[in-house]
């Protein structure tokens, strides 16, 4: 039996686009807060799905759901168009779940991502950090992967099915990709540049780490070669006599 219109899906291929989600959050001004804030509350902060670089990414994704505390009002809350964002205030860090809804063209089933609110910084110069009330960013890069995609959906993946109202009414838009950008931008740190430096930095750390072990296998070999004189110095004792 032929599959339904729509359900026929591309048999060997996988196609998978790159985004972020995380948090941004800044400490209040003790003396400056926000009129109607909750008294106890210290911070405002942002939770967040984008596209690398702030790309579009509506044409496969359509819309985020995030499951906040139980102690805020309505703590199932869900974004249906861009920005897929929510912002409150609160004085606590805790575990935010994240519900990506894929398009109907798709066929496929929503997935959840994990992220934990960050309000404080954890390292560098922490106290300084405090002072300047910096904000503290907690970023994830992710790739959701679309395993076999119906015929449809890797029409849209792939571009042939993207279209939007240009100038003179034309329709188009840019072939999609799953390249990460080029460049560090200041929106974005996920790019070949950062990653061409995390690589050389694992490289680094490879090195630093073969080095301390050769360190230790030698003064393993000199403490082994140091038994060994220190037994053969020893006397050799005469076995012990069985008693009659």
């Amino acid at each position: 039996m032929p599959a339904q219109a729509g359900t026929k899906r591309v048999r060997g291929v996988s196609i998978y686009r790159p985004f972020v989600y995380g948090t941004e959050a800044v400490p209040f001004d003790p003396s400056n807060k926000p009129p109607r804030t909750p008294p106890d509350h210290t911070h405002k902060w942002k939770v967040f799905v984008r596209g690398v670089n702030n790309d579009d990414i509506t044409y496969w994704l359509k819309k985020v759901q995030f499951k906040l505390h139980e102690t805020y009002p309505n703590s199932m809350r869900t974004i249906e168009a861009p920005p897929f964002e929510i912002e409150e205030t609160g004085w606590g860090e805790f575990e935010l779940v994240i519900k990506l809804f894929f398009v109907p063209e798709s066929n496929e089933k929503p997935q959840t991502v994990y992220h934990g609110l960050k309000l404080h910084p954890y390292d560098g110069d922490i106290e300084a950090k405090k002072a300047r009330r910096e904000v503290i960013r907690s970023i994830s890069y992710e790739e959701v992967l679309f395993n076999e995609p119906v015929e449809l959906f890797y029409d849209i993946l792939t571009g042939g099915g993207l279209r939007s109202k240009g100038k003179a009414g034309k329709q188009h838009r840019g072939v999609p990709t799953a390249e990460i950008p080029e460049r560090i931008t200041q929106a974005n740190v996920y790019s070949r540049e950062e990653e061409s430096r995390e690589l050389d930095r694992l490289g680094e750390a490879i090195k630093t780490v073969k080095q301390m072990v050769n360190e230790e296998t030698e003064k393993m070999k000199v403490k082994e070669e140091e038994l060994a004189e220190i037994k053969k110095s020893e006397p050799v004792l005469p076995p012990p006599q069985k008693k009659k």
